[in-house]
């Protein structure tokens, strides 16, 4: 069974089926097991220069134990029966893709606002944003939209399939884990400066590549939806660098670029406002339209990037 294949059915399940609440994803375990052991860590260690010791374990211990599980998991149901062995790749494969649970965050927030019920669309964008966004403003709420689903199309889609067509399921598990280590301890706070460094600087490596990879397919999708592909490549050439990330900004400036818009701004996080860099030119006002199309552009690139994948790892494994 292929590894062409297994991408391919992987993309297609979480199309299909997404992230089913009433079934049991890896990411919610992975969650559990990096809150004990922080906690575990926590007890043992409290002096900055021995968090930062154990903040480079815990990549190692989670992303390690994401591996090996998967590894260990699918190689025994591959001895049982082979098709056992694909079916679980394929799923939990699957499971560090997130292109339909991306496209509804973004429709829940579109649809609201098409009904004109800010106050919905503001709770609808509250839950896939850290910012704070109460009184936000139309314009604003697609602002934190379409920057959340540009950034989040290398970290939930590009990524876990540029992993796994590297290592297959047990690679895409580890980056998935890399992932949420980053989302739960790689904060520049008190609480997480030093023993979450290591896992915040392991996610910007991680991503580093697939980023740019983004940036290319953005370019190209915007030229097959007839969008301004000159004015995304432009963008990202001048603003990808001026966002705090290293990454995200490759995603969000080719966005603002084939749409036309700006985005970046000021953004309040638990009542302290920060400003994050402009990225694009402001040739337009911001609209709704401009989730959808966002949508659009992270389902195209993601479409043409697994089929770039699957072709590689078919010519590989008949070479």
């Amino acid at each position: 069974m292929s590894l062409a294949l297994i991408l391919l059915a992987a993309y297609v399940l979480d199309l299909i089926v997404g992230d089913p609440r009433s079934f049991p994803h890896p990411v919610v375990y992975m969650g559990k097991a990096i809150s004990a052991i922080e906690r575990l860590i926590r007890r043992f260690v409290s002096q900055p220069r021995s968090l930062k010791r154990a903040g480079v374990l815990l990549p190692l211990l989670v992303a390690g134990g994401a591996w090996g599980l998967t590894a260990l998991l699918v190689g025994l149901l591959s001895w049982v029966s082979p098709w056992l062995g694909w079916a679980a790749g394929a799923w939990l494969l699957s499971t560090t893709v997130a292109a339909k649970g991306l496209k509804e965050a973004g429709l829940a927030v579109y649809v609201e606002l098409r009904k004109g019920d800010h106050p919905a669309a503001r709770r609808a964008l509250g839950m896939i944003v850290g910012r704070d966004t109460a009184g936000l403003d139309s314009p604003e709420i697609v602002r934190g939209t379409v920057e959340t689903v540009a950034e989040n199309i290398v970290d939930a889609i590009i990524s876990p399939l540029f992993f796994a067509l590297l290592g297959g399921a047990p690679l895409a598990m580890a980056y998935r884990a890399v992932n949420t280590l980053d989302s739960m301890v790689g904060y520049k706070n008190d609480k997480y400066r030093d023993l979450g460094w290591a896992s915040a600087r392991l996610d910007d490596v991680v991503n580093y590549i697939p980023a740019r990879i983004t940036a290319l397919l953005l370019t190209l999708c915007a030229w097959l939806l007839r969008l301004d592909w000159r004015g995304c490549w432009r963008t990202v050439l001048r603003d990808a660098r001026l966002h705090p990330s290293p990454n995200s900004g490759y995603p969000e400036s080719a966005v603002a670029g084939a749409l036309g818009i700006r985005l970046g701004g000021e953004n309040v996080y638990h009542g302290i406002t920060s400003f994050r860099a402009y990225m694009g030119d402001p040739l337009r006002a911001m609209e709704p339209e401009d989730i959808i199309v966002t949508s659009r552009l992270m389902l195209l690139s993601s479409a043409i990037f697994v089929c770039f994948c699957a072709a590689l790892a078919w010519i590989w494994i008949g070479g």
